[in-house]
C-alpha cells in the first residue's frame, strides 16, 4: 500500500530526515515511534506533501507519490489526523465532517456521517456545536471522522492519543480497532506502546530521522535493548 525508501528532507538548511523506510502493506497497522524530535511528524509531513521530501521514494502501491502537493496526495487515499486535531473552530462538528468529505475512490461502502456517528456516538450528540467548544476527547474523535469522510485507503494519524485522559484514549483504541477490522490500512504515531503492540502488526522506530528497528509486536516485546534504547521503555 505505500512504502517509503531512504527519505531525506530539510527545513530551510538543516536536515530533519536522514535515511526513513518504512512498509505498510494493505489492511495492516503500522506504527511509527520514537522519542520527542526524532522526526516522526516530519515524516508523516513529507509522506502528505506537506513538506517536499529533498531525497527518497514515498510511493501509493506503484504510484510515486514524493513531492506532489498535499491535495493530490489525499485524493490518491491518504487521509491524515493531524498532530493537534487542527479541527474548523467557527464550524459546527456536523460542518467539519462534511466539510472536505469526498469519495474520489468510488469506494463501494463508504463512510458517512450515520458511520462516523456508530463508531463515536459523542460525535452525533454535539453535532451542532461549535468546534472550539468541544473537549479534546470530542475533537480527536471528530478529526478522526472528518479524516475517514475523504475515504480513504490509508489513514494516518499523528499523536493519536496526546493529552487526552484514559477514558477518552480507551474509546479511541478501540474505535482504531473497529477501523482496523473494516480492512482499512493505518499508520499511527503515538507514545502508548501497550496499546499499539495490541492493536498494530509492525512497528518501525525512527532515531534522529533515521529508521533503526522494524518488526512485529511480538519481536519488539522480546527485544528489551531496542525498547530501553530507543524508547526508553
Amino acid at each position: 500500500m505505500l512504502t517509503v525508501e531512504n527519505l531525506q528532507a530539510h527545513y530551510g538548511p538543516s536536515q530533519a530526515l536522514f535515511r526513513v523506510s518504512l512498509q505498510v502493506n494493505a489492511g495492516q497497522v503500522v506504527t511509527l515511534l520514537g522519542r520527542n524530535g526524532m522526526g516522526k511528524t516530519t515524516t508523516i509531513s513529507a509522506i502528505m506533501g506537506i513538506l517536499k521530501p529533498s531525497a527518497g521514494r514515498v510511493r501509493l502501491e506503484t504510484r510515486e507519490i514524493a513531492g506532489l502537493p498535499s491535495h493530490r496526495i489525499a485524493n490518491l487515499g491518504l487521509g491524515l489526523v493531524p498532530e493537534g486535531r487542527q479541527i474548523f473552530p467557527n464550524l459546527t462538528a456536523r460542518e467539519n465532517l462534511v466539510a472536505t468529505a469526498s469519495n474520489h475512490l468510488d469506494q463501494p461502502d463508504p463512510w458517512t456521517e450515520e458511520r462516523v456517528y456508530a463508531l463515536f456516538p459523542e460525535l452525533e450528540s454535539r453535532a451542532s456545536s461549535m468546534g472550539n467548544l468541544l473537549s479534546g476527547g470530542e475533537q480527536q474523535m471528530l478529526a478522526i471522522g472528518r479524516a475517514l469522510m475523504t475515504n480513504p485507503r490509508l489513514l494516518i494519524l499523528d499523536e493519536a492519543t496526546e493529552g487526552l485522559a484514559p477514558l477518552v484514549r480507551a474509546k479511541i483504541w478501540e474505535a482504531l480497532g473497529q477501523i482496523r477490522d473494516t480492512g482499512l490500512s493505518i499508520l499511527v504515531v503515538d507514545k502508548n506502546l501497550h496499546d499499539l503492540m495490541k492493536l498494530a502488526d509492525r512497528h518501525t522506530i525512527i532515531q534522529r530521522g533515521e529508521t533503526v528497528w522494524q518488526g512485529t509486536s511480538a519481536e519488539l516485546e522480546a527485544d528489551v535493548a531496542a525498547r530501553e534504547s530507543y524508547l526508553g521503555l
